[in-house]
């Protein structure tokens, strides 16, 4: 039996491949083999199976950076961790993914956004102050103020217009930006984890 979480997965994974737009309810029903009445059983319309997709994704996201910073020695290792994943995902997603439902689908996106957006800011949050406990960052510095930039920051590094990718490779960017913000917080033993960690950074 074909289950509603098995058809969210695959659609999900056909979304990210090539975009929402490309793909149709008839594409999904290939793809898993089956019937178009068998979406429909479960979703009521594209709209509505999209908005399941989009859910999904960011709660593995959600689960993914909370394994990470659980299992990690520093705020500096998670960090390097999470930055890692974006980038990862980044490289997988068709980059018409977001643009096609910001485009064509503006209100399934908005709310899911909101909300992912908040949980990666209390993240950062979070990682900001064991931070600062564990004495890597600098007791000055203002929490919500710079995990904030750094939020602003990670979406730079994926800017393509910006920083088109045959001119600006990842490692190029992420030191220009992300690691160069990254040394400006630290204290001393800060900078020290940042050269055990950089190469968390600086992948291709």
């Amino acid at each position: 039996m074909i289950t509603k979480e098995y058809i969210i997965e695959v659609t999900t994974q056909l979304y990210l491949k090539n975009g929402v737009k490309a793909v149709t309810i008839a594409d999904i029903s290939k793809e898993l083999s089956t019937s178009k009445r068998t979406i429909y059983n479960h979703f009521l319309d594209k709209t509505d199976l999209m908005q399941a997709c989009i859910e999904q994704y960011l709660s593995v996201i959600r689960s993914s950076n909370d394994e990470i910073i659980n299992t990690c020695s520093s705020a500096i290792e998670a960090m390097g961790m999470i930055h890692q994943q974006i980038l990862k995902r980044a490289d997988y997603s068709n980059a018409n993914f977001y643009k096609d439902i910001l485009k064509n689908y503006p209100s399934v996106l908005k709310d899911s956004y909101v909300k992912n957006s908040e949980f990666a800011f209390r993240e950062l949050l979070y990682l900001s102050k064991w931070g600062v406990k564990d004495g890597l960052f600098r007791k000055d510095l203002d929490p919500e103020v710079t995990m904030a930039t750094v939020q602003t920051l990670l979406k730079l590094c994926n800017n393509t217009k910006k920083f088109p990718p045959e001119q600006f490779s990842k490692a190029r960017l992420t030191e220009g930006i992300m690691v160069t913000y990254l040394r400006g917080l630290c204290t001393e033993k800060g900078l020290l984890e940042v050269e055990k960690q950089k190469h968390l950074y600086l992948i291709d």
